[in-house]
């Protein structure tokens, strides 16, 4: 069978530098821009860059950059399934080889835009980096590296597009690649450019990209008639929230073809929302369902008791803590429910369980908090999935550090609730309840508790 390739070369300007080739890009951004060159005639090409020295640039290069993506989940509670060619990467750099060819793209008229997922680890600063050691530098020194060659050849910056998962990654990135500015005496010009010249966004991305599907690739592959070694797979939905100014969207303009792309004055809501609804709803359902004997996400939607517990405690008593307007709070909601039980995704409770201590203190305590500040009262769901938490600790399935593990198993619920450090605060004012709750377990079982707590 013949390797997916290209019938002519592309003539796509190449106006993105992406650092990252794996499948979170090419199921996202990569994705987006495809759809805006053929549906809006953007003309974009995207070249990849290779963050490390072992990656699949030459994977993507032999297949001209086309590989097919795979879209499949829920809608409107609708089976959907897409499949399409992604054209948007013109070509991959290994910047380990060429490092030169690297440094060329900087000088390109056509570039305005970088997009980067380097993991949460890739940005970061430290020091004694040198600026004539490009391999053992980090993401931001290259990008240092990089910016520098752009401000030499005396063009314009750059709109800057992280999509690492940190907290304010724009910022995150601009304070590194200013510290090494300064450390590489790069002077203040550059450094005046850097902060004039160059547009660094913060940004919140959500969408499930599950990669290439192992188990099913060479079925596709034969309905294709190709053969593509790189084919990506992810969920239906997608989210890209960007904080940074609204004039920028008008040269990226995502909204001209329906792609769920937000650009805001201030991002934190946004990912308030998603840590507090989605993560939240993970944190508090995933003890209980656990005990009840589920295994995965979908079987828990498909749990009456686990489900009904679950959306009586996103709708009740997590919805009306935040702050953005109630449709849209209901909106994601209702779509968070849908990629729960999305049939394609195979997602495993004992994996979204791993440090669920430090989870249920930023995913779902804040819930509990506000709730009680704001209604005078306490979340009785929420707080029932502080019980079933405890108890999931007792049990050998719980994992986390080794001495939260060993603490949770053989503490006193009262001691356990005292830990400041677990959970920034002394919880004992939630000891009659979360005792209650917990004495239902034990009577009844987590299942019917769970009926109990929702009347």
């Amino acid at each position: 069978m013949d390797l997916l390739k290209r019938g002519k070369p592309s003539e796509l300007k190449e106006k993105v530098l992406q650092f990252g080739e794996g499948n979170f890009l090419r199921g996202f951004v990569d994705w987006m821009i495809d759809k805006l060159n053929k549906d809006c005639g953007w003309n974009g090409g995207v070249v990849v860059v290779q963050p490390l020295d072992k990656g699949l640039v030459s994977m993507i290069n032999d297949q001209d950059g086309l590989y097919h993506l795979y879209l499949r989940g829920l809608k409107n509670g609708e089976r959907v399934e897409e499949t399409s060619v992604i054209e948007s990467i013109t070509r991959g750099i290994d910047p380990y080889c060429d490092t030169d060819g690297f440094f060329k793209c900087a000088e390109n008229p056509d570039l305005r835009f970088i997009v980067s997922n380097t993991t949460e680890a890739g940005i970061e600063y430290k020091s004694g980096q040198k600026s004539d050691d490009f391999v053992n530098s980090t993401f931001p020194g290259r990008l240092t590296m990089f910016l520098k060659r752009r401000f030499d050849a005396g063009l314009d910056g750059f709109v800057l597009l992280p999509c690492e998962l940190i907290d304010r990654n724009g910022d995150c990135l601009k304070e590194c690649v200013i510290k090494y500015a300064n450390d590489w005496n790069y002077g203040g010009d550059f450094i005046k450019w850097v902060e004039n010249e160059n547009h660094f966004t913060n940004t919140l991305v959500d969408r499930i990209v599950t990669g290439y599907p192992r188990d099913d690739a060479k079925k596709m592959c034969d309905s294709y008639g190709v053969q593509d070694n790189i084919i990506d797979t992810a969920e239906i939905f997608h989210l890209w929230v960007i904080e940074g100014d609204k004039k920028y969207a008008e040269e990226i303009p995502f909204h001209k073809v329906g792609l769920n792309v937000l650009w805001t004055d201030d991002v934190t809501p946004y990912k308030k929302r998603k840590v507090r609804i989605l993560n939240g709803a993970h944190t508090m359902m995933v003890p209980a369902a656990r005990l009840a004997g589920l295994e995965t996400v979908r079987g828990a939607m498909e749990d009456e008791a686990v489900f009904s517990f679950m959306r009586g405690g996103l709708f009740e008593e997590i919805i009306p803590t935040l702050d953005l307007p109630k449709d849209e709070l209901v909106k994601f909601a209702n779509e968070v429910i849908e990629r729960f039980k999305n049939p394609f995704i195979k997602h495993y409770l004992l994996s979204i369980a791993l440090n669920s201590v430090s989870k249920f203190k930023v995913r779902v305590l804040p819930s509990i908090l506000e709730y009680i500040e704001k209604m005078g009262k306490e979340p009785k769901r929420l707080v029932f999935s502080l019980a079933a938490l405890i108890e999931f600790y007792r049990t050998d399935e719980a994992n986390d550090d080794a001495e939260i593990m060993e603490f949770m198993k053989n503490a006193s619920l009262s001691e356990i609730l005292a830990r400041n450090d677990y959970w920034g605060q002394d919880l004992s004012f939630l000891m009659s309840s979360v005792e209650k709750y917990i004495n239902i377990i034990h009577a009844n079982g987590v299942s019917e508790a769970m009926k109990a707590v929702c009347k």
